[in-house]
């Protein structure tokens, strides 16, 4: 009798780590997949967290040049013709450009009627969008929103 009770208990026991590895399988399998899901987003995580540390850099050399293109905005004169050139010669709705700028559209409608005058802040604005070129508007004007 002793081997017919061990022979039981042998394949009961068989059938039990049967019944648990096939029930615990697909947790398994689920539990790997989302390992490699948490260890993909964690890669994408650090890729913005390094592109977002690059941008700020970037906005933060952009503001330290700012405030030397108002010492640069000093000598300069203003006119509306050049208003008018600078934005057809980047290709620029008024809206655009008044974006670029930091003004509304209406403003710059105004000063290349002639109608008003930009104030010192707003001629640096101005004198620091003379330097650039198409590609570099578009780019502002994508940051921008």
């Amino acid at each position: 009798m002793p081997n017919l009770a061990a022979a039981i208990k042998e394949e009961i026991l068989r059938l039990a780590k049967k019944e648990v590895k096939s029930q615990t399988g697909a947790t398994k399998q689920a539990v790997a997949q989302y390992r490699r899901e948490i260890a993909s987003l964690k890669r994408q995580m650090r890729k913005q967290d390094q592109k977002i540390a690059f941008l700020e850099a970037q906005e933060k050399k952009r503001l330290e040049v700012a405030p030397a293109a108002e010492e640069a905005a000093e000598g300069v004169r203003f006119s509306a013709r050049s208003v008018r050139a600078q934005r057809e010669r980047l290709g620029l709705s008024a809206a655009d450009y008044a974006k670029l700028v930091g003004v509304s559209s209406l403003t710059i409608y105004n000063w290349e009627q002639g109608k008003t005058r930009p104030r010192q802040e707003q001629l640096a604005a101005l004198v620091a969008v003379r330097g650039i070129g198409k590609r570099e508007a578009l780019k502002r004007l994508e940051l921008l929103g």
